[in-house]
């Protein structure tokens, strides 16, 4: 019997890179939860084109439809150079927590595909995560598959993204500032 992975999934083209690098060792599910993500029509963008992703391809999506703005802007407006580890922990704590809850075996994550994220801050949260709720976490390297997902996105038509998601994200798009 599989054992059962509950995949935190940040976009379609990063969840279509990862799940290649994954292979078959693993019943997948994924999950939404993107309370990191603004402004809200940039949310439902990239909500939308996962749904609609993992409807066409039979893959199991679990959402946690929640719009965190102000709670995001709360928590990282005083430390804007660690929002990114604010960021990581506030979607691996919920994915762990949505694992334990939903007996599954595993969670992950597609931030893991990236080569632009952090991928030793993620692993480290990750691992906390996995101590506190008593749940596996799998940290795969799934960064060599990172272009071919967006090649693949790119072609079939799937809305990308233009930052990694935070407001402060799409300000930096636009201004080349760094925090």
């Amino acid at each position: 019997m599989k054992k059962k992975l509950l995949l935190h999934a940040c976009c379609a083209p990063c969840l279509m890179g990862t799940l290649p690098m994954i292979g078959g060792g693993f019943e997948i599910s994924c999950f939404w939860y993107g309370a990191n993500i603004h402004p809200y029509t940039e949310y439902r963008a990239r909500l939308e084109a996962l749904a609609d992703y993992a409807g066409k391809n039979s893959i199991n999506l679990i959402v946690r439809d929640y719009y965190g703005l102000a709670e995001f802007v709360r928590n990282t407006i005083n430390d804007l150079k660690n929002r990114c580890a604010y960021c990581y922990r506030l979607r691996l704590e919920e994915t762990a927590k949505q694992a334990k809850e939903g007996g599954f075996d595993a969670f992950s994550t597609t931030l893991l595909v990236s080569p632009y994220q952090n991928r030793e801050k993620i692993m480290e949260i990750g691992e906390q995560c996995s101590e506190s709720h008593g749940i596996n976490f799998f940290c795969g390297d799934f960064r060599a598959n990172f272009w071919q997902g967006q090649k693949t996105a790119r072609e079939s038509g799937v809305y990308m993204q233009k930052y990694c998601g935070c407001i402060f994200s799409e300000e930096e798009r636009f201004l080349s500032k760094s925090y």
